[in-house]
């Protein structure tokens, strides 16, 4: 499996440059983050090559991409994060959609999402990006988010028909939308790029609650997922603690 630790998650109360260090000496050698645009692309460009960390994603600029009025500001977003992207030397942005907005239908704003989408493909395979769509749960961390469902977030990939937009399929918040992971995932694995994990309840260490990680990754493995699966979670101990745990049942 080849993991990645999420930054912004997992040691969102540290010293960023320390932490990368910390995460190398445990023994990974992937980090991801969320917002490029309020950090020194520099200092992140120096951080990951002292430590000898690559980035696997971070994610583009928080645009709407269910408001069509939106779209312009979203690809020009979309560009200076690839650019930030090129610069560190990472070929995936996550993209969230966008809140569900009120007093338009549902077909109006996943056709926006879809038009917006296939707008930024050439763009993405001009560069050799791949953006990741995340569907996020709902019920407990983001209401009136767009985009909850999984198969949703496939048919709307397959509609914009290029090996560069893909799902994000963050397991944390799958289960809570709809559970059924396994069987998604060996199902559709054709349009996932990228993953999430983290506990559930709680979004903690991944021993922690419900969810048999040791299942879902061996499912992962034998899917022939080349991936990375980005350790996206708010630890109750020292970082250290879980990432160790997770290493040493690799």
């Amino acid at each position: 499996m080849r993991l990645s630790v999420c930054m912004d998650a997992v040691y969102s109360k540290y010293d960023f440059a320390q932490s990368v260090k910390e995460v190398k000496q445990i023994g990974y050698d992937t980090i991801e983050f969320w917002s490029w645009w309020n950090k020194d692309l520099d200092e992140v460009a120096h951080v990951a090559k002292d430590a000898g960390v690559s980035i696997a994603a971070f994610c583009t600029k928080f645009v709407s991409l269910v408001d069509e009025t939106m779209r312009e500001t979203y690809i020009v977003g979309l560009a200076e994060s690839i650019e930030a992207a090129k610069r560190l030397n990472c070929s995936q942005l996550i993209s969230q959609v966008g809140q569900e907005l009120e007093g338009v239908s549902r077909e109006v704003q996943r056709q926006s999402l879809i038009d917006g989408l296939k707008a930024s493909v050439p763009l993405l395979e001009r560069e050799g990006i791949t953006l990741l769509v995340e569907p996020l749960n709902t019920l407990v961390n983001h209401q009136g988010y767009f985009l909850a469902s999984s198969e949703e977030a496939f048919e709307i990939v397959k509609e914009v028909g290029s090996q560069h937009v893909k799902v994000l399929f963050d397991i944390y918040h799958q289960q809570i939308t709809e559970g059924h992971l396994i069987t998604n995932i060996r199902e559709n694995m054709a349009w996932i790029g990228h993953f999430h994990a983290a506990g559930n309840p709680g979004r903690h260490e991944l021993n922690n609650g419900e969810l048999n990680y040791e299942q879902i990754f061996k499912a992962i493995d034998e899917t022939g997922f080349t991936g990375y699966i980005g350790l996206e979670y708010f630890p109750l101990e020292e970082p250290s603690v879980g990432l160790k745990h997770l290493i040493s049942d690799k």
